[in-house]
């Protein structure tokens, strides 16, 4: 039986990647502020991550109820409450997207690797995982939006510094980077991005899913793709592609 931990997964990405983990045999623990009980989650945690001093408390139910940790998909994030200008950011809303976007999943990776290691199960067949699910937002200029941005950016780093720190450990850092995908938190924007996408912002011309990004999560932890820690995976229909 393996564990699968994943946060910010009572909708959207968070609950794709969860149902999908399932699918696959997983025991998935889902950690959200307003989750619920029920399938597809061996266990649910009520918790926002951006509260540090709660993160002995979730590692300690799942080691008792559970016994083990090994993947954990760092999917919890949220958009600025008000898009405004670079010029007009405030203090609360940086801090609040700090907060639960980087500063939270940084701290509550490092308690949940460091379980890992002190469990030594890292045989070759079951090597332990570590998923951060970033944005394209983390190389792509929104400034109407730019604590978004940063926090996302920050959060890019942080896998690729936890992958360097944890290659010689045997346990496999990943970052997914999605572009532009229809959950509740972009439908406020459904007009903005259909224009865009219409104008040609997406080269394979539509909305990605989150079950899009849920099946690269099964891959990566099912080590479908080996020898590959620290890669950056961008899911943005072709958004990456520089072009003339």
């Amino acid at each position: 039986m393996k564990v699968a931990v994943v946060t910010g997964a009572s909708r959207g990405i968070g609950h794709a990647i969860a149902v999908a983990l399932a699918a696959k045999g997983y025991k998935v623990v889902g950690i959200s502020r307003n989750i619920e009980p029920g399938e597809p989650f061996a266990l649910t945690l009520k918790s926002d991550i951006a509260d540090i001093e709660s993160h002995a408390k979730i590692i300690s139910e799942i080691a008792g109820k559970l016994g083990r940790i090994d993947l954990l998909v760092n999917n919890a994030g949220v958009a600025p409450l008000k898009r405004l200008d670079i010029l007009e950011t405030g203090i609360e809303s940086f801090d609040r997207l700090i907060g639960i976007n980087l500063r939270g999943p940084f701290f509550f990776t490092q308690m949940v690797v460091n379980y890992m290691i002190e469990r030594e199960e890292r045989k070759e067949e079951n090597r332990p995982c570590v998923i951060f699910i970033t944005s394209v937002s983390a190389v792509a200029s929104s400034p109407e939006r730019a604590e978004y941005c940063i926090s996302k950016a920050g959060l890019s780093m942080a896998a690729q510094v936890y992958a360097d720190r944890l290659a010689a450990t045997g346990i496999s850092v990943y970052e997914i980077r999605p572009g532009v995908i229809f959950t509740d938190m972009t439908a406020g924007t459904k007009e903005k991005y259909d224009k865009k996408i219409a104008e040609g912002l997406i080269p394979e011309g539509h909305w990605g899913q989150p079950d899009d990004i849920a099946k690269a999560v099964v891959a990566l932890a099912g080590l479908e793709i080996p020898y590959a820690t620290g890669a950056v995976i961008e899911l943005s229909g072709g958004m990456n592609i520089r072009h003339l």
